[in-house]
């Protein structure tokens, strides 16, 4: 057992979802063109004052009740005073000493579920974007794009439960998972709209005192927090077993290196200077509209996942791929109620459907052609012999281009299996008569061959032949 434990905790930074920016009736749209979704407010221009979007605040509460927390129904904006270019006014609205809510809890499932606490989820403003360009200091230059400046941010910030590199990145998985499920956010790391920050140290294992906390900032993603985590714990245990002093620092995490790197130390930290925003009064909502957003959220995912399994049977690993695939497990459900079995929607969704979507660089089902109702005829259609599953998959492809239903595919073409007897007979004597040397293989006890020659038959008769019926036509044959 290694002589020293990590204690680590996180802050994991969430755009919510909303048409508009916090304070400011701008569009919050990725990728529209540079700065042409501000306004005076959004720039701080002199005499521009926020006003505070209602939607906003409903998203953050709900999820702090997700996360089992204590809404408060009267919280505090404030200034956080600092200089930065792509903050134009010099502070940040954010939440200090009174936030939105504290408390709370997320059950973590790595290797042993652990009980991870949250301290705390306040409310806050995102800053613009800066963009570097050139290397020399002839052609050097910075270009500001406030489009993200005064999007709405949650900031969740956890106590420092966490014990290992592998169950942080869980933690933050599992964050991600409820922020979308409640449809807060849309997970999207690439585009910045999910970002974790990280506090780690390390102590004598047994020991109840912390250690010199470095903060590692704004990881886009699972693995690279799990890869942050690992070599800041080596390398501080290193220094430590030296004999040396673990700087107290915010590094950045350089995926190309493999390593993190010192960005500042805690003496070059900014003094936050925070106080109450004066343009905007406290926060005051009500206990019965905190408990009607209670009473809407959603089924979230560790308790779906549970109910797939109970309610259909599911494994573990499948409920969790079909919970974790977004739109997947509403689909799945709907697949079961049109009339196909709770297996065989599962591994459609979690193999033709998934691929198709990876394909299109989407996540969710939202871009299927091929609906609940159609992917249930076409289980329908397998299972009941009327086509193979080879041809199934022809189906499924044309479904999936077309939107046409299985049914409609299957009787146009011509795909139905073929029932008689007589024409399959005919086929296996065929396949028999050209193979003699695969039949001798057979009849001298290597029974795997009857497999090809089955395959044989069924690529003879264009997939439409009954599998079952010519295993056992074959096996006849064989034998007699």
């Amino acid at each position: 057992m290694p002589a020293y434990e990590p204690i680590i905790g996180l802050e994991v930074h969430a755009q919510l979802l909303t048409a508009t920016k916090a304070f400011c009736g701008c569009q919050t749209t990725f990728g529209a063109p540079a700065n042409s979704q501000v306004c005076p407010v959004c720039l701080g221009l002199p005499g521009a004052l926020p006003v505070l979007n209602q939607r906003a605040v409903e998203f953050a509460a709900m999820a702090a009740l997700a996360l089992n927390g204590t809404v408060h129904e009267r919280s505090v904006f404030a200034r956080k005073n600092y200089f930065y270019p792509d903050l134009p006014k010099g502070y940040q609205i954010s939440q200090y000493d009174r936030p939105l809510a504290t408390g709370g809890w997320i059950e973590v499932r790595s290797h042993d579920p652990v009980r991870i606490g949250i301290t705390r989820i306040h409310m806050e403003e995102e800053a613009g974007k800066s963009l570097h360009h050139g290397f020399s200091d002839s052609d050097r230059a910075t270009y500001l794009d406030f489009n993200r400046s005064g999007v709405p941010l949650i900031e969740i910030v956890t106590e420092p439960d966490l014990r290992s590199a592998a169950a942080a990145s869980a933690c933050f998985s599992q964050l991600r998972d409820i922020l979308v499920a409640l449809g807060i956010n849309d997970g999207n790391m690439e585009e910045g709209s999910l970002r974790c920050d990280a506090n780690v140290s390390i102590r004598p294992r047994g020991s109840s005192a912390f250690g010199s906390k470095v903060e590692v900032k704004n990881i886009n993603s699972f693995r690279y927090l799990q890869q942050a985590l690992e070599f800041e714990i080596a390398r501080q245990t290193t220094l430590v077993e030296r004999g040396e002093r673990v700087a107290i620092e915010t590094r950045l995490w350089d995926s190309d290196a493999g390593e993190t790197a010192s960005m500042r130390t805690k003496e070059d930290a900014h003094d936050y200077r925070y106080f109450p925003e004066p343009d905007l009064p406290p926060l005051v909502i009500s206990r019965g509209w905190i408990d009607e957003i209670r009473a809407r959220l959603p089924e979230l995912p560790e308790a779906r996942k549970q109910r797939l399994q109970s309610q259909y049977g599911l494994g573990a690993y499948d409920a969790d791929v079909i919970v974790r695939m977004a739109g997947a497990a509403t689909f799945f459900e709907a697949t079961v109620r049109a009339g196909a079995s709770a297996k065989a929607a599962g591994n459609w969704i979690q193999g033709e459907l998934r691929r198709k979507l990876k394909e299109l660089g989407r996540d969710d089902l939202s871009a299927s052609l091929v609906t609940p109702t159609s992917l249930a005829e076409l289980v329908r259609l397998t299972e009941d012999g009327i086509i193979s599953s080879s041809v199934a998959k022809e189906v499924f492809e044309k479904m999936w281009t077309t939107g046409r239903g299985a049914r409609e595919i299957v009787d146009a073409d011509g795909l139905a299996q073929q029932g008689d007897v007589s024409q399959m007979a005919a086929l296996v004597d065929q396949v028999i008569a050209a193979r003699p040397d695969v039949v001798a293989e057979y009849r001298a006890g290597r029974t795997n061959t009857l497999g090809f020659l089955v395959g044989q038959v069924l690529k003879a008769s264009g997939g439409k032949a009954n599998p079952k019926i010519v295993t056992e036509l074959v096996k006849s044959k064989l034998i007699s």
